[in-house]
């Protein structure tokens, strides 16, 4: 299997599993990973993602090129006319929090693929890079949108602009991951951070998220508006009732999504 999935406790554990090809993605791997996002987002029962990389060398190194051949259609058939999409991480898009746990190499599109997580964390082996000018390309699936909006103008263009790669202690630096963890740790570590993301009431974590990431495209006022309704919503829901029932009762909530 190109990917496995493991639920239990609320958390899908998912895990690329081409470690003999640096987790690298293919057509299989990559149809497999739209599948299993999709099924993840429907699950009532789970409520958090953790996406890693099988092995100790690399959560994913972009594209297997070896099997990604040049498409035989133009690139307006292949966009408008159906059939299978070039590399692209758009519908990858989840209301659920997702933290990627980044073994080592997090290489062109495998990069991309983590600046879609909500949190990143790596192992002190970590590379990361977006080497795709160096081979006369561009980082096509999110890489010059993402990246720029997760560390800022001066560090993203640096990267994007020179292709070469950072270690963790720089990624740490510039705020492309939160956490430099050892590799036996960062399995645990990550996790770990879905428990505590898990147990909160998973309707206004879900409001969260959607607030804070269509927000930051917004005028700050029309992000405090958002919010505001956003509240509003949330007011008389059972699993707010329910929160503040327990902190009164000094037990902890159990909270139903609803």
């Amino acid at each position: 299997m190109t990917i496995l999935t493991k639920i239990q406790d609320g958390i899908a554990l998912v895990t690329l599993n081409r470690p003999q090809a640096m987790n690298s993605i293919d057509p299989e791997l990559n149809e497999r990973l739209l599948q299993t996002w999709d099924e993840l987002a429907r699950d009532p029962e789970v409520r958090v993602l953790v996406l890693t990389g099988a092995g100790d060398r690399a959560f994913c190194t972009g594209a297997d090129l070896k099997k990604t051949m040049p498409p035989a259609i133009s690139a307006a058939s292949q966009m408008y006319g159906g059939g299978n999409k070039p590399l692209n991480f758009g519908s990858l898009q989840i209301d659920k929090p997702v933290i990627a746990a980044i073994n080592g190499y997090a290489l062109g599109g495998g990069l991309e693929l983590a600046l879609l997580a909500d949190i990143r964390i790596c192992s002190e082996n970590a590379q990361f890079g977006l080497p795709e000018v160096r081979v006369g390309s561009i980082p096509g699936a999110g890489g010059t949108q993402r990246l720029i909006r997760a560390v800022g103008q001066s560090d993203a263009m640096l990267m994007l602009l020179t292709g070469e790669r950072i270690g963790a202690d720089e990624a740490l630096r510039i705020g492309l991951v939160s956490k430099v963890v050892p590799r036996a740790a960062l399995e645990d570590t990550a996790l770990g951070l879905a428990r505590a993301m898990a147990a909160n009431a998973p309707l206004a974590v879900t409001a969260v998220k959607r607030l804070a990431l269509t927000g930051r495209e917004l005028p700050l006022a029309s992000g405090l508006e958002l919010e505001r309704q956003a509240f509003g919503l949330l007011r008389d829901s059972e699993d707010r009732l329910e929160g503040r029932r327990a902190f009164s009762e000094n037990r902890s909530p159990v909270f139903r999504g609803r």
